[in-house]
């Protein structure tokens, strides 16, 4: 698939490496136009045609505040009618819940404001790298509202439920190293540059395995959350053999020693599975 068009966010590829810049609006804040290139971005993902996405922004505000994504774009709407806020947040969540599916490893590096839908976009990724300016906080239930794309319903899954309730009800915001306390973040770096090399160095690792493997391995993980026993194997058996079935498991096997020393292997073309 091609490099999509975006709008408003900026994707750079290197190789089997794709990365996401965040610098626009007032403060990075998420509309229509950021939702419609995330849809874009998915596309992207979905075809294959990467293995690993970063996601980062080097936005400061003109008060020296550095900035991940301060929030969703409420100025847009004024004048919009009830059902009209529904549907959004309901796009919102459905476009969140897709990129969480991505068949890649997804990381960001956050090293700035995450507010709001800022918290929330990190239950989409697989992997956050917290800087020491990073600031976490959903401040919904104080406008009114509550967090609605996955900051009620994914979040307690991450950090439990009395954290969520704390962070939710309380709209108090936290650092980097409380994120990691509480597992709301991976990692603390020292810098956002620190952050960066960090995600790098995965992303890199992550792109030199079979894309099916990777993309499968995500699938199945996924696809075994809150589910017996039985059914968590039998997703397993189904990923794994769908590996054997498109030769994956055979170039493998042949260059076992190749692999073992680092070097590069072609493996198979991307074959996606979902559960």
């Amino acid at each position: 698939m091609s490099h999509p068009v975006l709008e408003s966010l900026q994707l750079v590829v290197d190789g089997d490496v794709a990365t996401l810049a965040f610098h626009h609006g007032k403060a990075n804040e998420m509309g229509a136009a950021e939702l419609r290139d995330f849809e874009r971005v998915c596309g992207f993902l979905e075809s294959g045609a990467v293995r690993a996405l970063v996601c980062t922004s080097r936005r400061v505000s003109s008060r020296g505040t550095p900035i991940f994504i301060s929030g969703a774009n409420v100025t847009e709407r004024v004048g919009w009618s009830t059902d009209e806020i529904k549907a959004h947040v309901r796009w919102q969540r459905a476009v969140l819940g897709r990129l969480r599916r991505v068949p890649v490893f997804h990381v960001a590096v956050i090293d700035g404001l995450a507010l709001g839908w800022g918290a929330e976009f990190t239950l989409s990724c697989d992997y956050r790298i917290a800087g020491p300016n990073a600031r976490f906080g959903l401040p919904e239930t104080g406008l009114g509202i509550l967090p609605g794309a996955g900051g009620s319903s994914e979040l307690s899954a991450r950090i439990g439920v009395n954290q969520a309730l704390r962070l939710g009800m309380s709209g108090e915001q936290i650092d980097a190293d409380e994120a990691v306390r509480i597992g709301l973040a991976d990692e603390r770096c020292d810098s956002l540059e620190a952050g960066l090399a960090r995600a790098l160095s995965l992303a890199a690792l992550v792109a030199r395995r079979s894309p099916t493997s990777v993309a499968a391995y995500k699938s199945a993980v996924l696809g075994t959350l809150g589910v017996s026993g039985p059914e968590r194997e039998a997703v397993e058996a189904a990923a794994y053999e769908h590996c054997v079935d498109g030769g994956d498991a055979a170039i493998g096997r042949e260059h076992f020693a190749a692999i073992t020393a680092g070097r590069v292997v072609p493996w198979g073309a991307f074959r996606p599975w979902s559960r």
